[in-house]
């Protein structure tokens, strides 16, 4: 039993306001949704679960044992006077009281961060049952998917070399594995919520996921809606797209590679914009809803897997045997079949020490263009007998060009620039 004289009175004014805070936020949220269960019995629940956890033990089971018995009144009348169930506002009183408890106990961000995060899924009924309505098996099986990788798989793998050439770290590779998955999925879903509101989120949020795939669909659209002059301002959209994504995977794998990859790769999607400025049109709002398939499935994850393998293992034994240049060539070859692919392998490599941060910067740039350069003949393909191509093709060379100027002005930058202070 908690003794009266270990109340301070400054932590239980502390203590009283944070359980009504929380209270009150949800219950308002509740009244603003015209339940019978409001504010005040939410801010009084709350309550509750702050001051029995202060006395006891025993006091905090009995007082859940009352929101109980209250919930059961709560559901019968609503049951006798129009035959439904409070279930969603029953679950939260209950959790309410249960965070005025943790109030009491001496926490704070539990209680406070879950308080506004069921506010949220509250007030977002609407939005949700859209959302969830609009699922589809497929990306059910998705979501799964990227639990099983993430939670079930990864901790049983090995985090150590298992070959005698010191290539291949099973877990390190299945980090790679997760993070890109994840990074797509997330992509994929945005599309499904924002790509029907126009070219330019649907071309924008396409590249992110697959550049080549993205424009390859809205190429086919636009050709079957005659407007073939905005395939160009499809593809600057996904190309830069895709150049941010890179940045991206970048950041999240070895931070010190941006230091070469930031420069050329902002360099050629400002190059893209400015011509995605000039070639813009009225269309630009015309419907083109990228229908793209999510990303993740076990044919997708093993596919990447082994893409990433291939591309690292070639790209550790052409930096040995020929030096950065080697590295490089793999890097660029590999951009052909998924930038993405490359771009975490050249992180991955310079993390581990297998060559240099630099050097893994302008490895992504190369894949990234590799990549852009693959958009030229899926366009081709599309836009038979247009001029398209050849523009999006002189495009592609100009922003090559730009570059490889912001590659060579980096290189002699850092070369010349140390011998000036020595």
């Amino acid at each position: 039993m908690v003794q009266v004289g270990l109340f301070p009175p400054d932590q239980i004014a502390f203590k009283l306001a944070a359980s009504l805070g929380i209270g009150l936020l949800v219950g308002l949220e509740r009244e603003w949704s015209n339940k019978d269960v409001g504010v005040r019995t939410f801010a009084l629940a709350s309550l509750l679960g702050m001051t029995c956890a202060l006395i006891s033990l025993p006091l905090t089971i009995a007082g859940m044992l009352a929101v109980i018995v209250l919930v059961g009144m709560m559901n019968t009348r609503s049951i006798v006077a129009d035959r439904s169930l409070e279930i969603t506002t029953s679950v939260a009183l209950l959790v309410i009281y249960v965070l005025g408890a943790l109030v009491g106990l001496g926490h704070l961000f539990t209680p406070v961060a879950s308080a506004i995060l069921m506010t949220m899924l509250l007030a977002w009924k609407l939005e949700l049952q859209r959302f969830a309505g609009g699922i589809r098996p497929q990306e059910i099986r998705s979501a799964v998917l990227l639990g099983l990788i993430g939670f079930v798989i990864y901790p049983i793998l090995p985090n150590r070399f298992i070959d005698p050439w010191q290539l291949v770290n099973p877990r390190e590779a299945w980090v790679t594995v997760i993070v890109v998955a994840a990074l797509g999925f997330f992509n994929y879903i945005l599309l499904r919520l924002y790509g029907t509101r126009g070219l330019f989120w649907s071309a924008s949020l396409g590249g992110l996921v697959n550049s080549t795939a993205a424009i390859a669909e809205l190429a086919t659209s636009l050709m079957a809606s005659g407007l073939v002059g905005m395939i160009v301002f499809v593809n600057l959209l996904t190309v830069t797209a895709m150049f941010l994504r890179n940045l991206a995977l970048l950041a999240i794998f070895e931070h010190r590679a941006l230091a070469t990859a930031v420069l050329p790769l902002a360099v050629m999607a400002a190059t893209g914009s400015i011509f995605a400025w000039r070639s813009r049109a009225t269309e630009s709002d015309a419907d083109g809803y990228v229908k793209l398939s999510s990303p993740l499935s076990v044919v997708r994850v093993l596919e990447f897997g082994a893409l990433f393998l291939v591309i690292e293992i070639v790209g550790v034994l052409a930096s040995r045997k020929f030096g950065e240049l080697g590295f490089l060539a793999v890097s660029a070859i590999g951009g052909l079949f998924s930038s993405a692919s490359s771009t975490v392998a050249a992180a991955n490599l310079a993390a581990r020490g297998s060559i240099s941060a630099a050097t893994a910067g302008v490895g992504a740039t190369l894949a990234s263009l590799a990549s852009a350069i693959v958009n030229i003949p899926v366009i081709a393909k599309q836009a038979k007998g247009s001029s398209v191509t050849g523009k999006v093709a002189a495009i592609t060379v100009l922003q090559i060009l730009t570059g490889a100027l912001a590659i060579a002005f980096q290189y002699l930058l850092l070369r010349f620039v140390p011998l000036a202070h020595r």
